[in-house]
């Protein structure tokens, strides 16, 4: 699901639902990259070093995305091509799953800057700023960075709460899996009490962008998760027993739907509505409100009649809410 985040109201709006069924062919390719993975995890002391013979050099602006990053690429660029006439779109935030070069090339390929994640084992360079030694290709990567001994000409800010120490480190560096240069943001906490030190690393391809701004606009992706929960709380998005394929994206999307038209129709309420549940609770009431007056036997005068509907649907509409408001009564 993409939804887009309104960076002033700190509010993510879905906008794009698609259903993801994996082929046996993609599960068992994902199974055994798995088991490269965990090879490579162990250490052999027989490793030989340096490259292989006969390897050759890849060119790291390529584009070769997988299927699962296809199916993310199609649904934003049919996405883009929709929204694009009424709002300016710079950046794509994922998560740490899609913290590599790929992603990267993804996102500028639909003319975005990628924001994300990457491991925090990841190993980032310094620009080599030394002199050229004269012989063979200029060097191009520095140091690499220890995020424990961080040099100080990259602190950004220092704060202390409690016995918990944050620096946030920025600059430009260099990933020998990437393409181009990025900004990364390293994030250090120190327990004092304990001595222990972690530590984050935020990036995006866009390396103009502040360090503050890289961090709440990656923090601003979480908004997302609130859409999946309002989904599965109140439109039942968990809960539809559909199987089909057709179904269950149908089922899906009036979710999301109903997510939206519920953040509209708060935005725009005069009524002391100030969540889901009052909302629901308030259109509930007032349908309660119009059955009972259906129902009356008399047929009171023309005048009073409007101002009970009006107290009637204001007094039943009010029913079962969590924020109560009092209704004056007419009759006082």
């Amino acid at each position: 699901m993409f939804s887009v985040v309104d960076v002033a109201e700190r509010k993510a709006y879905p906008l794009a639902v698609k259903q993801t069924v994996r082929s046996e062919a993609e599960k068992q390719a994902l199974k055994e990259h798995q088991k490269k993975r965990a090879k490579k995890s162990k250490k052999t002391s027989s490793k030989p070093k340096g490259r292989r013979p006969g390897s050759l050099n890849k060119d790291k602006n390529e584009l070769n995305l997988s299927a699962e990053l296809l199916r993310i690429g199609e649904l934003l660029s049919e996405l883009l091509k929709l929204i694009r006439a009424f709002v300016k779109i710079k950046y794509v935030a994922l998560d740490g799953h899609y913290g590599h070069n790929q992603a990267v090339l993804m996102a500028r390929a639909n003319d975005l800057h990628l924001i994300s994640k990457l491991r925090r084992d990841a190993a980032l360079y310094e620009k080599y700023e030394g002199e050229y030694g004269g012989r063979g290709p200029k060097k191009k990567y520095g140091n690499r960075l220890k995020y424990d001994l961080m040099p100080i000409k990259y602190l950004k800010k220092s704060e202390r709460v409690g016995g918990i120490i944050t620096n946030y480190y920025q600059g430009v560096f260099l990933h020998k899996d990437f393409g181009q240069e990025i900004n990364a943001v390293i994030i250090v906490k120190i327990n004092l009490p304990t001595k222990k030190v972690g530590h984050a690393i935020l990036f995006s391809s866009d390396v103009q962008l502040g360090w503050e701004k890289l961090i709440d606009y990656y923090s601003l992706r979480f908004q997302i998760e609130f859409n999946f929960r309002e989904a599965k709380q109140h439109f039942g998005l968990e809960d539809f027993m559909t199987t089909t394929a057709k179904g269950v994206e149908n089922a899906a999307n009036l979710a999301f739907l109903m997510v939206l038209l519920s953040a509209k129709l708060l935005k725009n309420s005069d009524e002391k509505c100030v969540g889901v549940l009052d909302l629901k609770t308030h259109f509930r009431g007032v349908k309660y409100a119009l059955e009972t007056i259906k129902i009356l036997l008399e047929k009171p005068d023309t005048i009073l009649m409007k101002e009970a509907i009006a107290e009637v649907k204001e007094r039943i509409s009010k029913l079962g809410s969590i924020h109560q408001t009092k209704v004056a009564s007419s009759s006082a």
